[in-house]
């Protein structure tokens, strides 16, 4: 009897230990340059060298961006460096990355992009249950003031915190 509740508990750690999240990469200039409207997240088609490279920490997911081609969606821009131990199996760090969607999260997507002149853009790539999961934002883009006023409310925010701090 013990031993089947010590077995149980043992289980219970190891998927509460799956459940983690681990953050790889964010992509902070999209949050700068656009708002993000809505998010989804999307698997991620990938080779056993980029899975390696990206378990490194090694992706840059600036300047990327999502489109649809032939009813499926790719990450376009999103760079994996290589895997130094890869050798022949690397595969290009630029090219087009799959992404794993439902066919009416993709319509949904694409409409929305097309009709409203939304993009679709990578937010944040990281790892769930040991599987690459990237986070995806369906963003309207900022005009210069939109970003001086968030600029402007960054700055109070950060003077209301320190005159808190000196009171406190």
């Amino acid at each position: 009897m013990e031993e089947a509740i010590a077995q149980q508990k043992f289980t219970k750690g190891r998927e509460a230990l799956q459940d983690e999240i681990k953050s790889i990469a964010k992509n902070k200039k999209a949050y700068h340059d656009y708002f993000v409207l809505e998010k989804y997240e999307a698997g991620i088609e990938l080779y056993g060298t980029e899975i390696k490279s990206i378990r490194a920490g090694r992706v840059n997911l600036k300047d990327s961006f999502c489109s649809v081609d032939d009813g499926e969606m790719y990450a376009i821009g999103m760079h994996i460096s290589p895997y130094e131990q890869g050798n022949r199996f690397n595969r290009d760090p630029l090219r087009k990355k799959k992404l794993l969607l439902h066919k009416r999260e993709i319509m949904k997507l694409f409409g929305e992009s097309q009709q409203q002149g939304l993009s679709v853009i990578p937010l944040e790539l990281y790892l769930k249950k040991g599987k690459a999961k990237l986070e995806i934002g369906l963003c309207k883009g900022k005009k210069l003031y939109d970003k001086r006023a968030d600029a402007a409310k960054k700055a109070a925010d950060r003077t209301i915190e320190r005159e808190f701090k000196e009171r406190y």
